[in-house]
């Protein structure tokens, strides 16, 4: 961990240490803004890997569960702490659920394509193997299909709500991950959200939004005006409504021309 994020040396020092003693533990992988070199402490998430011999058993994860619960009541950072338990026997399908802790509560959710690129590209290794050893590859077909998806699937839906869009969460996610796929569509490779700030800027993005998140990352602003959410939310609709649609359109196979289609 490097020298300017001692609080956060602290936390991953005694999470490793907390479960070894419980699960058959192999490795663990830091991914994302970490692993990355865009980390920004109390501001950025931690990202783990956690690989065991075998998938933990319902005891092994209520006593995983009771460790993030402990770690969050110690260590201020450790509500952004997020890691993924999975076998090594496991690690074949991108699609498999494991059991992983995330915003403060247990879940089950894959390893995706985009994390298995990050970890193979960029990850950094707390305890055990690198990722390679272990790892299955993703394919550059196989990353672009999923970043497809996810933009077609989850991302077009949410801006059908707008009351989400109020949210800081919400705009920060949806606008880095629109600029952080186009990047991957377009040559293969994956960004950091501030190199993805700059790409939304090339793309146009509304300049005020994406002012408004580089300021909160990396800056401490001033409270903003009580109108601000309201109409930020609706600059960041207009903008990802067509945009998301042209990225789904320019990276989607076309449509089979059938008898039925000209009925």
């Amino acid at each position: 961990m490097n020298d300017h994020a001692p609080a956060t040396a602290a936390l991953l020092g005694r999470f490793v240490t907390a479960i070894a003693p419980l699960v058959p533990l192999v490795s663990v992988w830091v991914h994302g803004s970490l692993a990355g070199g865009d980390y920004q402490e109390g501001r950025s998430d931690l990202d783990l890997i956690a690989v065991l011999r075998l998938p933990p058993t319902p005891g092994q994860e209520r006593l995983l569960a009771e460790v993030h619960q402990e770690l969050d009541a110690a260590f201020p950072l450790a509500a952004k702490l997020h890691c993924s338990y999975a076998a090594s026997g496991e690690l074949d399908d991108p699609a498999r659920d494991h059991f992983t802790w995330a915003h403060q509560e247990t879940k089950y959710r894959p390893i995706t394509p985009v994390t298995r690129r990050e970890l193979h590209a960029f990850g950094r290794v707390l305890r055990g193997e690198p990722p390679a050893s272990v790892l299955p590859p993703i394919g550059d077909a196989e990353l672009a299909a999923f970043v497809v998806r996810d933009l077609r699937e989850f991302w077009r839906p949410a801006l059908d709500h707008p009351e989400w869009w109020l949210e800081d969460i919400w705009v920060d996610l949806g606008m880095l991950t629109l600029a952080r796929a186009t990047v991957t569509l377009r040559d293969g490779t994956l960004v950091t959200k501030r190199q993805a700030l700059a790409e939304l800027r090339e793309m146009r993005a509304p300049a005020p939004v994406v002012d408004d998140i580089e300021r909160r990352r990396y800056n401490s602003p001033a409270p903003p005006a009580p109108e601000w959410p309201a109409t930020r939310a609706q600059l960041t609709i207009a903008f990802l409504v067509p945009a998301i649609d042209a990225v789904v359109a320019r990276h989607s196979p076309p449509a089979r021309d059938t008898p039925e289609a000209h009925r």
